[in-house]
């Protein structure tokens, strides 16, 4: 995200983002808290403890957001980075026996801690999309899709319509899907590279024709 970072303006900041409602500077400003949530469920775990992300649940982050939204450019891209920069020497600090039996609790529940570093680097590949500047998702990496694929995939029963049977294939490896696994016959067949069968899943491919999807919960 460095090299999109660097090239950040006030006018960029203020524009709207692929996210409706949220500006550049509200998709930054989400990235920072977001990393201060990670260090505070990481800090608390190392003492044995289970940290909320938001002490104040979904109010308090959409608020904190709200509030960083406006800044400069400059401000708010020291803020992501400086804030990136403490999450990963909070984790480099976390003791091993944090990382085996250590929690933090979310809105949705409670995570292993061993589930941050992947969740973090979601956060981030995902809202670098989101931010609308020269980052897409074929830009991603192959080791992210290779990891956030069948992860996705996995959730995807429970986002068809009822009765919808969806045949996924990557063009590009080869790779086919069934969902359900069991079912007799696709209503719907997709085809397309992996990087943009993973951007339809996330909601991050635009309207390509695709089938419709229920809300990705992340």
């Amino acid at each position: 995200m460095a090299l999109t970072l660097a090239g950040v303006t006030d006018t960029d900041a203020r524009r709207p983002s692929l996210l409706p409602g949220w500006s550049v500077g509200h998709v930054l400003t989400h990235l920072a808290r977001n990393a201060d949530s990670h260090v505070r469920m990481l800090e608390a775990a190392a003492v044995g403890e289970v940290a909320d992300q938001y002490p104040g649940g979904n109010e308090q982050r959409a608020a904190d957001i709200e509030a960083g939204a406006g800044r400069p450019a400059a401000e708010l891209v020291a803020d992501v980075t400086s804030t990136a920069a403490r999450l990963e020497a909070a984790m480099e600090a976390t003791p091993d026996a944090a990382w085996r039996a250590g929690r933090g609790r979310v809105v949705s529940g409670i995570w292993p801690l061993a589930d941050l570093p992947f969740r973090r680097w979601r956060e981030v590949e995902v809202h670098h999309v989101d931010l609308g500047l020269r980052y897409g998702v074929f830009d991603w990496p192959e080791e992210y899709v290779d990891e956030e694929l069948p992860r996705t995939v996995a959730g995807l029963p429970a986002r068809l319509e009822p009765g919808t049977a969806v045949e996924l294939r990557a063009a590009d490896t080869g790779e086919r899907w069934l969902i359900p696994e069991e079912a007799a016959a696709v209503r719907h067949s997709v085809i397309a590279d992996r990087r943009l069968l993973l951007g339809w899943l996330l909601g991050r491919a635009g309207d390509r024709g695709f089938p419709p999807l229920g809300p990705w919960a992340g």
